[in-house]
C-alpha cells in the first residue's frame, strides 16, 4: 500500500513538474505527424513541407528582416544536459526542471555537451547570407551568465549576435510572443507547438523544425498540426 502511495505521489509530481514548464494546449487544426511517424511511414502528403533553398528562393529580392530560432530541439541538440540534470536533480521524474541550479548548469556551462543542428547551420547560413538579424528566443529560466550565448555564436559563426532571451515558461501564457512582436520577428523557426502559437500571436510565421525521435523531450510533437509549414530533414 506505502508503495503504491508513493509511486502516484511521484507520478503526480512529474505531471505538476511538466506542467509547470510548458506552453499552454492550443488544439490542433490538422492531424498532424510526429517525426517518428515521418521517419517509418515516409513524409505524408498533407504536410506542407519546405526546405532551406525553398525558403531562400521565395526570400529573393525582399529586404533584410529579423528571424528567430528556438535554442532546444531547433538550434541545438541538447538531449544530453537535461539527462544529465535529471540524473543529477531529480532521478525520479522532472522536478529538476523548477530547479534553478540545473538551469544555471545547463546555461553556464553543460551546452558545451549540446550538438548544433544540421538545419540551424543551414538557416542561419541562409539567413545571415541574406543580411538578416538572428534572435535566439528560448522558454529555458535564465541564469546569470552568458555561455550559451557565446557558445550559439561560435557554434553557427554568428556576425552580429544578440543575447540569448530567455522568455521562461508559462502554463497561461505564450511567453516568447512577446519577444518576437518586440523585436519585428518575421519568421520564427521551433520544434515546439508553443513555437507555432507563440509566431502567430506576434504576427509572424511560425516554422516548424522536427524534433528528433530520440530527444528526451516528449511527448514528440504532431509536425503540421497547426497547418504550419515543416522544414525537411529537420530533425538532425
Amino acid at each position: 500500500m506505502n508503495h503504491t502511495l508513493r509511486s502516484i505521489t511521484i507520478a503526480l509530481a512529474c505531471v505538476a513538474s511538466l506542467s509547470a514548464n510548458a506552453d499552454p494546449k492550443t488544439p490542433g487544426t490538422h492531424k498532424g505527424y510526429s517525426t517518428i511517424d515521418m521517419t517509418t511511414a515516409g513524409m505524408p502528403a498533407d504536410v506542407k513541407m519546405i526546405s532551406v533553398a525553398d525558403i531562400k528562393k521565395e526570400l529573393q529580392g525582399k529586404a533584410p528582416f529579423a528571424v528567430g530560432l528556438d535554442i532546444d530541439d531547433t538550434s541545438l541538440f541538447s538531449t544530453p544536459v537535461f539527462y544529465r540534470g535529471q540524473q543529477e536533480f531529480s532521478p525520479n521524474g522532472y522536478s529538476y526542471l523548477s530547479n534553478q541550479d540545473f538551469w544555471d548548469k545547463a546555461n553556464c556551462g553543460w551546452d558545451a555537451f549540446s550538438m548544433p543542428k544540421n538545419i540551424a547551420r543551414e538557416l542561419i547560413a541562409m539567413h545571415q547570407e541574406r543580411g538578416d538579424s538572428i534572435y535566439f528566443i528560448t522558454g529555458r529560466t535564465g541564469s546569470d551568465c552568458s555561455f550559451t550565448t557565446n557558445y550559439l555564436k561560435k557554434a553557427f559563426d554568428i556576425k552580429d549576435m544578440h543575447d540569448v532571451i530567455f522568455a521562461g515558461s508559462s502554463r497561461t501564457e505564450y511567453t516568447k510572443a512577446k519577444y518576437i512582436k518586440q523585436h519585428d520577428i518575421k519568421m520564427y523557426y521551433g520544434d515546439a507547438d508553443g513555437d507555432i502559437i507563440s509566431a502567430r500571436n506576434a504576427g509572424a510565421e511560425g516554422i516548424r523544425v522536427m524534433r528528433a525521435a530520440n530527444s528526451s523531450y516528449k511527448p514528440i510533437p504532431k509536425n503540421g498540426i497547426y497547418g504550419e509549414r515543416v522544414l525537411k530533414d529537420s530533425q538532425y
